[in-house]
Parts: C-alpha cells; sequence; structure tokens
C-alpha cells in the first residue's frame, strides 16, 4: 500500500482508492467533568487498542479502551497543562506522555512503567523549565539523527527567553538526566504571544524548518503579534533559525502546520486564526494566501490528514466560539468544502488517529469549554 508521510505532524496515512465519507460522525464520550485542554491517543496498554491520556483539574488521567476506564497516573495542582505529545521518550519500546504547562513555564514527561501501567505509578521528571509562555509543544527529528526531539514556544516577553522558541534534545539516558538539551531557534524574535508549532523541509534543502504563529490583540501590550512566520534552519540546528514572515496581517493566528495541499511536493502552509476567524492556505513558494473557511469562529486547534483516503490532505478544527467540530474536504487542488463533524462542541485541542483501528483517521478532541474529551468516528464507507 502506498503511504503519504505528514513530516509537520508525525502521523502516517495510508491512500486507498477514493472513498466518500457519508453520514454522521458518531460521538464517543471518554470523560467529563472539567475544562480539558489537551489529549493525545496511543496504546498506552500494550493490548492492542488506541488509548488516550488527558490532563484537568491537576490531573493526568489514562483512559483506557474500549471502556475508557479512568486511571489517575498523575495527580499535582501544578500540573495541569495547555498541550502535549506523546512518543517513546526513553526507548524503551512503549510509549510515554509529556506535558506543557504555561506559566510559569514547565515541561515534563511520565514514564510509562513497563509492566503495568494501569497499576503503577508512572515517574514524573522534568525535561524544562525555564522557557516562559509555553502554549504548544511538537515532535519532531528537528536535527536528523533519526530521533524525535521536542519543540516548544517561549512565548511571554519574561524570563531568560522572552518572545523565543526552542527544540529540546532528549538527553541519551533521560531517566538520569537534569533537563533536556535546549536550543533557541528562534531568539527574542517571535513576540506577540505565539501559540502552536509546525515542522517540515519547506525549501527543499533537507533541513527541517519551524513554523510558529502569534495571536496578538488586546493581551500582547507589544502590538506586535498577529502573523503567521516560518524560521529555515541552517546547516548547525543548534543555533537560531532564520525568520520569514507570511504575507497579511492575522488577527488571533494560532496554528501552523507544513503540508502538501495541491499535490506539486513542495510543502504549502495551512494556517487557522484560533483567537479570531478564518482558516487559510499558504502556496509554496510565493506563499500566496487561499481561503479554506472564513466562518468558524476561534478555530482554535488544527490538524492535517487524508480523511476522505482520496489521496490528498484535509484538514480539521473544532471552534469553540462557533461550538462546531468540522473537517475541510480538499479537491487535490486546494480547494476546500466544509463539512460539520458536530454542532455542539468546543475545543482547545484536536488529533487526527484511527481509534478504533480501521483504517480510517477519527477525531480526538479535549473539549475545554465543552468540559469533555471526546472522540468521533469517521463514517467512511
Amino acid at each position: 500500500m502506498k503511504q503519504l508521510a505528514l513530516f509537520a505532524l508525525g502521523v502516517i496515512c495510508p491512500l486507498s482508492n477514493a472513498a466518500e465519507v457519508k453520514g454522521p460522525w458518531k460521538k464517543h464520550l471518554v470523560w467529563e467533568g472539567l475544562r480539558c485542554n489537551v489529549a493525545v491517543a496511543a496504546d498506552f496498554t500494550g493490548d492492542g487498542k488506541i488509548d488516550i491520556i488527558s490532563s484537568a483539574g491537576g490531573k493526568t488521567r489514562l483512559h483506557v479502551a474500549p471502556t475508557w476506564e479512568e486511571v489517575v497516573i498523575g495527580d499535582d495542582k501544578n500540573h495541569t497543562f495547555i498541550h502535549g505529545e506523546t512518543f517513546d521518550v526513553d526507548g524503551d519500546g512503549d510509549a510515554d506522555f509529556i506535558g506543557a504547562r504555561y506559566k510559569p513555564g514547565l515541561i515534563v514527561w511520565f514514564e510509562q512503567p513497563n509492566k503495568n501501567p494501569t497499576g503503577s505509578s508512572w515517574k514524573v521528571r522534568i525535561a524544562e523549565d525555564e522557557i516562559i509562555g509555553i502554549h504548544g509543544v511538537l515532535k519532531a527529528d528537528v536535527n536528523g539523527d533519526g530521533k524525535m526531539d521536542l519543540l516548544a514556544n517561549s512565548g511571554q516577553p519574561i524570563g531568560k527567553f522572552p518572545n523565543s522558541a526552542a527544540w529540546l534534545e532528549i538527553p541519551k539516558n533521560p531517566r538520569k538526566a537534569n533537563r533536556w538539551t535546549r536550543h533557541i531557534f528562534a531568539e527574542e524574535d517571535a513576540p506577540g504571544l505565539s501559540h502552536y508549532l509546525g515542522a517540515g523541509d519547506l525549501n527543499g534543502d533537507g533541513r527541517m524548518d519551524i513554523t510558529l504563529a502569534a495571536k496578538g490583540g488586546p493581551a500582547d501590550k507589544s502590538d506586535n503579534g498577529e502573523w503567521f512566520a516560518w524560521w529555515e534552519a541552517g546547516k548547525d540546528p543548534t543555533q537560531p533559525f532564520k525568520k520569514h514572515m507570511l504575507p497579511g496581517k492575522h488577527p488571533g493566528a494560532t496554528n501552523i502546520l507544513p503540508a502538501d495541499i495541491n499535490g506539486d511536493g513542495k510543502l504549502d502552509i495551512v494556517a487557522s486564526r484560533g483567537h479570531g476567524t478564518g482558516l487559510i492556505w499558504f502556496e509554496n513558494p510565493e506563499w500566496k494566501m487561499h481561503d479554506i473557511n472564513n466562518d468558524l469562529l476561534s478555530p482554535h486547534c488544527l490538524q492535517i490528514g487524508d480523511i476522505d483516503q482520496d489521496g490528498d490532505l484535509d484538514a480539521v478544527t473544532c471552534a469553540y466560539l462557533s461550538r462546531k467540530a468540522a473537517w475541510f474536504e480538499n479537491d487535490g487542488k486546494g480547494k476546500f468544502k466544509t463539512h460539520i463533524i458536530n454542532d455542539d462542541q468546543c475545543a482547545y485541542d484536536i488529533r487526527l488517529v484511527d481509534m478504533d483501528k480501521d483504517g480510517d483517521l477519527d477525531a480526538l478532541i479535549a473539549g475545554q469549554q465543552s468540559k469533555n474529551v471526546v472522540w468521533y468516528e469517521n463514517p467512511q464507507k
């Protein structure tokens, strides 16, 4: 089977004969009760089923598939995370969890117990605690050594690394290391309350470039936000990257992900104004801007994947002011059609994951204002 790799998202989307997504997306309630900013999915228990880890109210919860039995793997009032990731941090063959706190800045990783992930405590270790204003984290192999690194922003204009962003290199033995190795790629040139990151080789030189967005607005006294930009990697990825601004002024800019939208072999950029209105894409190499949707209010989350399995890349979001989850069908040339997944769901975070392992991508949502964790089953026939 052919595969299309999304380097920016770290997922593989299967390609098959074109199939239409028909009918309503079935809602599966995993958990509810408190505002939840982040939910990630992986087979954390090793039984072949996709489980979920979420964070709310100072507790980090493992929701065990298929019944979503709740197992608290972390209980600390200082550990209410705004974003997170999951991958095998310590190289022992299982998935660990990474949680990021906004302010004071903190990134910790939860080591999955090898023998009993539902009955043993998960050891929590600090990865980073000197960058402030961490709103997004993203796994990517920045230095090309075949191992995952972690991107994170330092979005506050205070501290040792104001208005900056970094990538963190995992030490050879992360269980014994005090902190991960920090490399500042955006050195005080990312003002305006930055949000989420993306990664991909945008200029075709074989190096991993990084994308970032900043919302600006009343909360940003410097009046330097409202932009989308990408940072060009040099020969030495441990040194600051070169910043390139994308066209236009974008109030509420939050999400920005590299992806080949028109099938020409170049990575374009898909972006959302998650504290404003609109989803757009920028066409590589001139970065001409194209609209995807101008109706949804506060599309605060964004993921890219082949949702209808027709060989091109679609997009998905959940807009918290509009209270709508939606996906956007790409015609293969960059023209999109909006499809509503659910018209009463808010989100801060969304992931495209094959939750039921039936071969298509489902939507996992951490519902902040909806106070829930849900996943919506792709009804592809």
